[in-house]
């Protein structure tokens, strides 16, 4: 099965706190079906000191979104769009907009 969405595309937040926020995927999850994305869903993780030395602290990190909660910013239109397939006449199977009808890949 093809990847609708994949590493590096830029991706726009549809639901939860982020909603309308632009990113950039920065790592796909395809057995959970979730992706990360650059500056969204911020959470805090608490680490604990590992040395006498090293402090503890509060991090900010990514948390993983649902990949339903995201859509694919297309380049030709630049508007959050779905995504389709098609095969082209030298054999390669590319993505494309389906609101441009514009290739991706």
């Amino acid at each position: 099965m093809a990847a609708k969405i994949r590493r590096r595309d830029t991706v726009q937040v549809q639901t939860g706190k982020d909603r309308g926020r632009r990113g950039e995927v920065r790592q796909v999850l395809p057995g959970a079906q979730r992706v990360i994305v650059t500056g969204a869903n911020m959470v805090k993780k608490h680490r604990r000191s590992r040395s006498a030395t090293a402090p503890s602290e509060i991090l900010e990190v990514e948390a993983p979104l649902h990949i339903s909660n995201v859509a694919l910013v297309c380049g030709g239109c630049d508007e959050p769009t779905r995504v389709g397939f098609r095969v082209l006449g030298d054999g390669r199977k590319v993505r494309y907009c389906k609101a441009c009808d514009e290739a991706i890949d």
